[in-house]
């Protein structure tokens, strides 16, 4: 591509970058793009996971492009309180998120295995010394961390286990909270991929990104021994996310962008401060994007930023609740915050998730007995945070 200028190149073929491409080739195949991802695959070594309530029929439409696990309905686990709700839930994993962008997207679209020395508003400069050249830059690269916003950490460590025998299970466990703290919010998440398969994550709200794998690991052997569920793993799957509570946002917007390219995905802060859910923000940011694909670079680069603010200040109560959560109280008293979650009508939890919560729901949900101390959590609204930055582990 050297010396020819594409419509749009994007710099990174994770989650947000590869929705994009994905939504440009359906509305507009017109176009020229290139979609360049460092490591050998796109979408890296992912699981991501959603509610079907999360997406509207066009954000609905663009996902049914891949190979989607589906259910119907889930559970929930907390100490006396347990629950099973009917809502779809949706699982995609980055195999299949690979294999559907190559058989839709054109061959020469597709840059993978290929390091990135740099952008600017008019392309992007590969290590090897190729420069890309187009009229609009999109970085989804993604963050190492977020030093100018505040929060914790959501760690976890996911198996994909084969068992030796049918397990049994029907839907998915969301949060089973109902287990050992360990000095967190912990819960572990499962869901059933097929007859003898189950992946089965252990997740904590931590205060600092420390992920120790050997006592994750153990930890999910004991849990799968209690269950009954034996067998092999083949694969597996280890994140920390942030989880945000406040911060400066204009400062963050400042840290990872670049002048004239629209930053999109986790470095564009598109992602569900307390639940760190990016799926349903990349699909809507990629259709937005795909609506606007004849804005020079600079005006679409403008445009996202200004979704990326409108998004931060639409989603200040989930920065709250988080502040709250990580604040005052125990650790271990942090599962009663989404424990009142759950406790709510299904549509007040849809929305929750979507990051739509109506006043009224924000009302019920803090109404009654408050998850934590009612001083520590005001002392938690008032005071900064721990900055989102790894090297403070």
């Amino acid at each position: 591509m050297t010396g020819h200028t594409i419509d749009i190149a994007i710099a990174g073929g994770g989650l947000a970058g590869g929705l994009v491409a994905l939504a440009l080739a359906r509305t507009r195949p017109d176009l020229r793009i290139a979609l360049v991802e460092e490591g050998a695959a796109l979408g890296g070594h992912h699981r991501w996971s959603w509610f079907a309530s999360d997406l509207d029929r066009e954000g609905t439409a663009l996902m049914e492009e891949f190979r989607i696990a589906r259910w119907q309905g889930y559970a929930v686990r907390f100490p006396q309180f347990p629950r099973d709700l009917s809502t779809g839930y949706c699982s995609l994993h980055s195999a299949d998120f690979d294999g559907a962008l190559r058989a839709v997207l054109p061959s020469d679209a597709i840059r993978t295995g290929r390091r990135i020395a740099a952008l600017d508003a008019g392309g992007i400069d590969l290590a090897d010394g190729e420069r890309i050249a187009a009229r609009a830059v999109i970085d989804a690269r993604g963050i190492a961390d977020a030093a100018a916003l505040t929060g914790g950490w959501q760690v976890f460590l996911g198996r994909h286990l084969r068992t030796r025998r049918p397990h049994g299970v029907d839907r998915p466990t969301i949060m089973d909270a109902a287990v050992d703290q360990h000095g967190a919010l912990r819960f572990v998440y499962t869901l059933p991929l097929g007859p003898d398969e189950l992946f089965v994550e252990d997740t904590y709200y931590a205060d600092a990104p420390t992920l120790n794998r050997e006592a994750l690991s153990g930890r999910i052997d004991r849990y799968c021994q209690a269950h009954g569920w034996e067998g092999e793993a083949i694969d597996h799957e280890t994140g920390v996310l942030p989880v945000i509570t406040g911060g400066d946002f204009a400062a963050f917007q400042r840290a990872h962008g670049t002048p004239g390219v629209a930053a999109i995905g986790t470095r564009g802060g598109f992602v569900h401060p307390l639940t760190s859910y990016t799926l349903p923000f990349a699909v809507e940011t990629a259709l937005a994007i795909a609506g606007s694909a004849d804005l020079d670079g600079e005006s679409l680069a403008a445009m996202i930023a200004d979704r990326a603010r409108e998004q931060w200040r639409r989603t200040a109560y989930y920065r709250t609740l988080g502040r709250m959560m990580f604040g005052a109280g125990a650790p271990g008293q942090r599962r009663r915050a989404f424990a009142l979650v759950y406790r709510q009508p299904e549509p007040v939890i849809e929305r929750f998730y979507a990051a739509r919560s109506t006043t009224a729901d924000r009302a019920r949900i803090l109404c009654g007995k408050p998850p934590v101390p009612v001083l520590g959590a005001l002392r938690a609204l008032v005071e900064p945070g721990q900055p989102l930055a790894r090297s403070a582990a």
